[in-house]
Formats: C-alpha cells, structure tokens, sequence
C-alpha cells in the first residue's frame, strides 16, 4: 500500500525488536470442516511464516471465517489438524490457544461501551495478573503493584495506536474507527506472538483504512508480531500482505505472494466468477488498486 508508515516509536517498544524467537510458524495441514451435510472447509493447507502478514482472502462463502474460528479454537476440526510449532491448536480450546499467544480482534466490536479505554484494554490483562482476587480486593502491596504495571503497559500500548489521549473515554463515544483500534490495541494488550485480525478495516472509510495498515505494518515491524488476516478490502491486502492464501467454497485455490495471488488464473476465475449474478461484484472487489 503505497505511503503507509508504521506508528512512531511511542508505545510498547521504542526501538522495535524485530521477529521474536519464541514465535513458531502456523501449519495448516489437510484441514475439513464438516456442518452437516455441508463441507465449510475442504483439505486446506497453508503455512504462515513467523514474523510476516498473511492474509486469507476468497470471495463470500469461500470459508475464511470457519478458518479463523478453526485457527482460535471456536471450531473443531473434522479431519486434519493445525499446528503452531510442535503443539497441536486442533485439539485445545480457545483459552488455551490464547495462553500460548495467540489473540483475536473481532470483526463486530466486542467492547463495553459504558467503560474507558483504560478498563476495557485492562480487560486484556486479566490472563497475565498474578495476585489473587483476595490479593486485589485487600489492596495488598504485590497487588497494587502489579495493577500499577498493567496499567502502565496499557498506556504504551494505547500510545502505539494512537489511543493515548482517549483512555479515560467512554468506548461508547468513540468514532467507529477508534472503537476498532481499541478492539485490537485489547487484543495486543495479552501479549501475543500472533494476532489474527478479522476484517480490521470493514466498515472504515479510506482515511480510517490507511491509518489502519499503518498501524498492522507496526505491529510487524516494531513488534516482531506475526499478523494473520481476513479482509475483503484488496487495495490493503495487496498492500501490506507478505503472502496471501485464497479460498473458494471452501478449497484453498492459491498460496504465493500478492503479485502471484493477483495474476492467478483460479484466483482471477473465482473473482470474476463464470456468469453467476455474482460476478461483477466479485471482479470490482478483486480488481480494486492498493490505497495511496
């Protein structure tokens, strides 16, 4: 995406620390997804690189949601499985998928609108507070302490995406794209190795959109966080994607980088679609130019 720059060096690492060691690739192997009679997801496999954004595109009803929820842990498998380095995603539940780093932002906005941004991102904290409920409640030393350091980190977090004059906002204020970058500032704000990004940008106009791509590349480059999308806005996806996995009806159709997803002939058919009503639709969504 031509002109997108990363946040400044305010936030969670002023100097940046490049792809992080313990961050493991994400092996997609030979996964199907079953409801029924209908099959969401058919011998998918794709491999995500530490360190990069990756993006999983396909027209509507191609499986990219069944995919995010299989990567989090929402949805079981019905034959294969998914790796991320030598432990198996497939067989754990969410919470336990999210303790070994890996986060979600929410394509709809699951934020609580009476709270600050403040209390919504320590929300994000709660799986890495150490004091006890009886600790907290007493005000104790240890407690006080630690509640002093999550709310620190918040603020650096905030700070990074450009929140830091907002956390004593009510949610329920906010623009629409604020609310969005509270939304992944709270994912940010457990510590991930990976963040999977469920359609960041849906709903923003191009402003918000830009701002947005920025703000991933940040997350990549001065984080070290490997980024895993679903988005169906292409100008960004072409733009700031490292690699780009296609589905349709829920077969994985191609795996390259933009410019070889962009002029592949299966990716270009499931766009343009073959006289189906959907055809125009999909063809103006695939052939949009990357944001300026």
């Amino acid at each position: 995406m031509d002109g997108v720059s990363a946040p400044g060096p305010a936030g969670p690492t002023a100097a940046g620390r490049g792809i992080r060691s313990e961050v493991r690739p994400i092996e997609v192997d030979g996964v199907s997804v079953r409801f029924g009679a209908v099959r969401a997801l058919s011998d998918v496999s794709f491999r995500v690189e530490p360190g990069e954004v990756h993006a999983l595109i396909g027209p509507n009803g191609a499986g990219k949601s069944t995919m995010f929820n299989v990567l989090s842990g929402v949805y079981q498998v019905t034959s294969g499985q998914v790796r991320y380095g030598d432990t198996v995603l497939t067989s754990l539940r969410p919470h336990r998928i999210a303790k070994l780093g890996i986060a979600r932002a929410f394509q709809n906005i699951a934020l609580s609108g009476t709270q600050t941004v403040t209390e919504n991102l320590m929300l994000g904290r709660h799986s890495l507070t150490k004091a006890g409920f009886l600790a907290s409640g007493l005000r104790l030393p240890l407690a006080t302490r630690e509640a002093r350091r999550h709310r620190e980190r918040v603020r650096e977090i905030a700070e990074f995406l450009d929140l830091g004059d907002k956390l004593d906002e009510p949610v329920g204020v906010l623009s629409y794209g604020d609310q969005k970058r509270v939304e992944v500032a709270r994912a940010l704000c457990i510590e991930p190795d990976v963040l999977l990004l469920d359609e960041p940008v849906a709903g923003m106009n191009a402003d918000e959109t830009h701002r947005m791509a920025g703000i991933v590349l940040g997350i990549r480059d001065a984080l070290g966080i490997t980024v895993v999308l679903v988005e169906h806005d292409m100008g960004m996806v072409m733009g700031i994607a490292d690699r780009v996995t296609v589905l349709d009806f829920g077969r994985l159709i191609a795996d390259g980088t933009p410019a070889e997803v962009q002029s592949d002939p299966e990716v270009i058919r499931a766009y343009l679609g073959s006289g189906d009503a959907a055809g125009p639709a999909r063809a103006a969504e695939f052939s949009e130019e990357p944001t300026a």
